[in-house]
């Protein structure tokens, strides 16, 4: 779920999980875990369940679920509310966690989703960056959601529409008869960072050089994993078997790398793009 176009950092389904096994916690336990960590009950909803199970609700309710510090906190709560179950109880919850990027090993909840959010600093080149938002919301509900075909086909959405955005801004036409491939090469290209580019400075070093060529790689990647049919928008759209969230990390983390890097370098007012466009104006 996205609220306010910022992700939830742990699913209504993760939390109703836990929740459930606190039927036989004593009310006084609930209130002791929440309030250590400094949160305070809210209304009791009596639909929920029973009274230990709406009281945890209550608080629950009280979390700002797209907040790192307010989801830090209330993880530590569920690390205290879950310490004496056995595997078996706890099996649920278990599942329900690495969906959302998380581990529970050994009475601790470590790891976390991607954010899938960029800079703002990243974005003060583009005039208009909603595409890029919105791309970014729709993996985010898809990675809630276990819906590794469409992170995958949005994480490749999400590349193209950058690839796109630099070349408009770089006053370059865009065609939509451009391949992907085509469209990731013109847009490295017109920001001199493409890895057969001679470039001067950092950016022209074969270490960059080797990283870049391994990020764009990777975001050819995406596309190719797309295009073969585990994601969304092209190929079978029926049951992709052997595909899980594993896959739909893989591609959403390869595409923001490659995005990122490219809204950076867009907005970095010392890139070597910059400096070249510059020294044709000024002749």
């Amino acid at each position: 779920m996205v609220i306010d176009g910022r992700p939830e950092l742990v699913h209504v389904r993760t939390r109703r999980a836990v929740r459930e096994l606190m039927s036989d916690t004593v009310l006084r336990d609930i209130d002791g875990m929440w309030q250590d960590e400094g949160f305070a009950p809210g209304a009791e909803d009596p639909d929920v369940g029973g009274q230990r199970v709406s009281r945890f609700q209550s608080y629950l309710d009280q979390v700002d679920w797209t907040d790192h510090l307010h989801v830090a906190r209330a993880l530590r709560v569920f690390e205290t509310a879950l310490t004496d179950f056995d595997e078996q109880h706890l099996a649920g919850v278990r599942r329900a966690l690495e969906r959302d990027g998380y581990t529970l090993a050994e009475g601790r909840i470590t790891g976390g989703p991607i954010a899938m959010t960029v800079r703002e600093g990243s974005l003060s080149a583009v005039e208009d960056p909603g595409a890029i938002r919105e791309h970014l919301d729709r993996i985010s509900r898809a990675l809630a959601d276990d819906d590794p075909a469409q992170a995958i086909g949005s994480a490749k959405e999400l590349i193209e529409s950058t690839a796109k955005l630099v070349l408009r801004t770089r006053g370059q036409q865009v065609s939509d008869r451009d391949d992907f491939p085509e469209l990731v090469r013109a847009a490295q290209t017109a920001l001199e960072v493409h890895p057969k580019q001679a470039t001067p400075g950092p950016d022209g070093s074969d270490a960059v050089k080797r990283i870049l060529g391994g990020t764009t790689a990777a975001a050819l990647g995406v596309n190719e994993l797309r295009r073969r049919g585990f994601g969304t928008g092209h190929g079978d759209a029926g049951r992709r078997p052997g595909l899980g969230p594993r896959h739909a990390h893989l591609a959403v983390s390869s595409a923001k790398l490659w995005c990122e890097f490219m809204l950076d370098t867009l907005a970095d007012p010392a890139a070597p793009w910059r400096k070249h466009t510059e020294g044709e104006a000024a002749s």
